[in-house]
């Protein structure tokens, strides 16, 4: 049974647990709290607080998600009070003698983790704030200072923003949780970047996802459970098109939750799983939901959350809950309410998140077809501004504004404002990256436009300097040279073909047909004019003298053409 009680001004949650006794010291701030520019300094001050505990002889280590950070143990009760006493004294005096240290031990961390399969869907469903922060980078590393971290420990790693959790058959004596006096942080409000829903957005990659912000509730969770094991039955059992098939539910302290799910899919089977997967979500959508799948649901659920409460596994979930100012739960009551679903129940959230859904296609293919709209890929404004036409690329170019900059090209144009800028990474050669609210980026390689170099201090000027994300220095060959367009090829005029073969043969046809002309054209009139004085067989002499007077037209037509080609020359 879990009980509550405080310790130094800190609300704790305590209950028993089989195996050893475990223990976690949880504050309320994480990805989402941070500004894209400082990216990483929650992480940042999670590694600092346990560098002193170095190689201990007992299981310890810390987290930072999306809303939370925490830092647990597993042992004796001697040693979760070492754990949490040390934490608690680290982040009132972080070692700051470790800092470029744990830097670059952060930077190698980020390079060897993979990004999840629906890790992308946040970034468009929310761009470069709260929620979305999540999906970029620990760029902010670079520029982060000591007094930003003391800022944001006295901001976030205070008594009134933590919690503890204890799973074990007493509470420890001897807990000392010296905090400094603070605040409890209210949670990010969630941004969205999504004109319209329901939308999609395609990515190269052999994957099929979705997600939905639903209401926070035990109803969505069995949803995402009836979910998984329809896409399962249809994607994999029936037509074996995807192996991996999965759905979760993930509650946010705001009273959201997030649904989501994805399947695998072969190059040539991509059209087939998206097919599908949109398929099973109009199903479920419809309410063609079986209330056996429903029934088999909870009951999986109510074994896990039995089996979790044995283990303390319920413990983390009720500190979290305690701040986010939910009340903790029982047992019984958390059992109660999972039971207490049904098939409408679900049918009901199955609708709500169809309407708010998020799709992300494989490849280049989309899914208007599936009542889908596509998502923004670039910007419906250009700034007014100076343009700067590209070295390289004349169907490019740059236009810098006293609100913001552009980039234009291709029939597509992306815009970043200065007063709803996320970001702008800065290299030491002047390279500049400019992030928007709502994920779009402009960079600007100095480079590759007319007067770049100059152009950069006026930019750095219109964005506020907290914005400013310096970025370590880029090595030459990574530094764009520009590639001048090639010379436009003179165009000599085409030789004109030779024609003398021509004007011989029309002089020729002059001699011939001149003289032919005159005679058979006095010919004909000749017989023509003894009509008057002869009347014998003038039908013969009639004939024969227009036959005359034709040969001789055509050879004046002939005698014409000549002299047209002789004119043209």
């Amino acid at each position: 049974m879990i009980t509550q009680l405080q310790i130094d001004g800190i609300p704790v949650v305590h209950g028993p647990a089989t195996g050893p006794m475990h223990a976690g010291l949880v504050f309320r701030v994480g990805f989402a709290d941070e500004p894209l520019a400082k990216r990483g300094i929650t992480h940042l001050v999670e590694h600092l607080a346990l560098h002193s505990f170095g190689v201990a002889d007992y299981h310890y280590n810390g987290a930072t998600s999306v809303e939370y950070t925490f830092f647990h143990t597993r042992g004796s009760e001697a040693d979760i009070v070492k754990f949490l006493n040390g934490v608690c004294a680290a982040l009132t005096d972080l070692p700051m003698h470790r800092l470029s240290t744990e830097k670059e031990i952060l930077r190698t961390e980020e390079n060897s983790r993979s990004e999840g399969p629906t890790e992308a869907l946040a970034l468009w469903r929310h761009g470069a704030r709260d929620y979305g922060v999540v999906t970029y980078p620990e760029w902010g590393l670079s520029g982060i200072t000591p007094d930003d971290l003391r800022a944001w420990v006295a901001r976030f790693f205070t008594r009134q923003n933590a919690a503890l959790w204890i799973a074990g058959p007493v509470v420890p004596a001897g807990l000392q949780l010296n905090l400094p006096n603070g605040y409890r942080q209210p949670v990010p409000v969630a941004s969205s970047a999504l004109p319209v829903r329901p939308a999609y957005f395609s990515r190269p990659s052999n994957m099929v996802a979705w997600d939905a912000v639903v209401r926070r509730d035990v109803r969505a969770a069995v949803f995402a459970g009836v979910l998984e094991r329809a896409l399962f039955r249809s994607l994999r059992q029936e037509s074996g098109l995807s192996y991996t098939v999965h759905a979760g539910y993930e509650p946010r302290a705001d009273g959201s939750a997030v649904l989501s799910a994805f399947a695998d899919a072969l190059p040539e089977k991509q059209g087939a799983v998206l097919g599908g997967f949109v398929d099973v979500l109009a199903a479920v959508r419809l309410g063609l939901i079986d209330q056996a799948e429903v029934t088999t649901v909870v009951n999986q659920r109510v074994e896990e959350l039995t089996h979790a409460e044995e283990q303390g596994g319920r413990l983390p979930g009720q500190a979290f809950n305690l701040l986010a100012g939910r009340p903790v739960q029982t047992l019984d009551e958390a059992l109660a309410e999972l039971r207490a679903v049904t098939r409408d129940d679900v049918a009901a959230v199955a609708a709500a998140a169809y309407a708010d859904g998020l799709l992300m296609t494989p490849g280049r293919g989309g899914a208007e077809w599936a009542g889908y709209a596509a998502a923004p890929t670039s910007s419906d404004q250009v700034v007014q501004g100076i343009t700067y036409p590209s070295i390289e690329d004349p169907e490019l170019s740059l236009v810098a504004g006293e609100r913001g900059i552009s980039m234009v090209g291709d029939g597509s144009a992306a815009t970043v404002w200065f007063d709803q800028c996320a970001a702008v990474l800065a290299w030491p050669d002047g390279a500049r990256r400019f992030i928007g609210h709502d994920g779009i980026q402009v960079s600007v390689e100095p480079t590759l436009f007319p007067n770049g170099h100059s152009l950069i201090p006026a930019l750095d000027a219109r964005v506020r300097p907290e914005l400013r994300t310096p970025m370590p220095a880029r090595d030459a060959a990574r530094i764009p040279v520009p590639q001048p367009r090639p010379p436009q090829e003179v165009q000599s005029a085409p030789e004109q073909p030779s024609d003398s073969g021509g004007t011989v043969g029309a002089v020729l046809s002059l001699v011939v047909l001149s003289p032919l002309l005159l005679i058979f054209g006095l010919l004909g009139l000749a017989m023509l004019l003894s009509l008057v004085t002869d009347s014998e067989d003038t039908g013969s002499e009639i004939i024969l003298g227009l036959s005359f007077l034709f040969v001789a037209a055509a050879c004046g037509y002939g005698a014409a053409k000549a002299i047209g080609r002789l004119r043209g020359r």
